[in-house]
């Protein structure tokens, strides 16, 4: 087979130029500096993470506080993230727990808001679950408002049982409470035994579940949900529009 004069140097020409580009490439490989080498690892470890597990809790609710006009609060390695948005006279936060058992650790998404609670009036509600019949047997309380659907979906507790009634009356705070998967919502007198004491007359409004919340549109239900809980609460005359006092860490 004959072979083009000119055929033969192009080709020996382009293979030239590709072992020196290839070689060339190789050494500037070798000679890239040790932490740009990290540097790069740790970039394409990040982007493998995310496109496993999406984007990070810390990325998603640092974009929600700016759609809601909220303070966020960067974590750090001793202290978790945290939501901060002021509404009228509360502050609603929001941010992670850990509670560790020696061999395991399990993490939880709460928000909590301080208020002065007028008449002492509390509640508890939480989705029902395979044993609730068994509570319920036993004489647990587990108070109906009428609302067919909720009635059969959650445990609702409180005294007086009347005030339960009228708060539950508002149909947004309903709807708002059967958006969430996953609900346990009360009014806690203070914040257990490793946290702070309220001042008398200072309870706080809480939410906690288990895991991570990373859904944007739900935590915006779950503080839209406070808000509304507690304004309901001033105009049934069970809270005062006054500042608790209180600052949450």
């Amino acid at each position: 087979m004959k072979v083009d004069i000119k055929d033969y140097i192009a080709g020996s020409y382009t293979r030239q130029y590709q072992y020196k580009s290839h070689t060339s490439y190789k050494i500037n490989q070798s000679k890239m500096p040790r932490s740009t080498e990290i540097l790069i690892g740790k970039r394409k470890y990040m982007k493998s993470l995310r496109e496993l597990f999406g984007p990070s809790k810390a990325e998603i609710w640092s974009q929600l506080s700016k759609e809601i006009g909220a303070d966020y609060q960067q974590g750090s390695f001793f202290k978790t993230g945290k939501i901060t948005l002021a509404h009228r006279q509360w502050e609603i936060i929001l941010d992670t727990y850990t509670v560790n058992t020696g061999k395991s650790s399990t993490t939880y998404t709460r928000m909590r808001a301080p208020y002065v609670n007028k008449d002492g009036f509390r509640f508890r509600m939480y989705r029902k679950s395979i044993f609730s019949w068994l509570g319920k047997l036993l004489g647990m309380q587990d108070i109906e408002i009428g609302d067919p659907y909720f009635d059969e979906e959650f445990i609702i507790q409180g005294a007086p049982e009347d005030m339960v009634m009228r708060l539950l009356a508002n149909m947004n705070i309903r709807q708002l409470i059967q958006k969430q998967p996953n609900i346990h919502f009360q009014v806690k007198d203070n914040e257990g035994l490793f946290g702070k004491n309220f001042p008398e007359g200072v309870d706080e409004l809480y939410f906690q579940t288990l895991g991570i919340i990373k859904d944007k549109q739900r935590l915006k239900d779950l503080f839209d949900l406070f808000a509304s809980v507690l304004e309901e609460l001033c105009r049934l005359g069970s809270a005062y529009e006054n500042e608790p006092g209180v600052t949450l860490k």
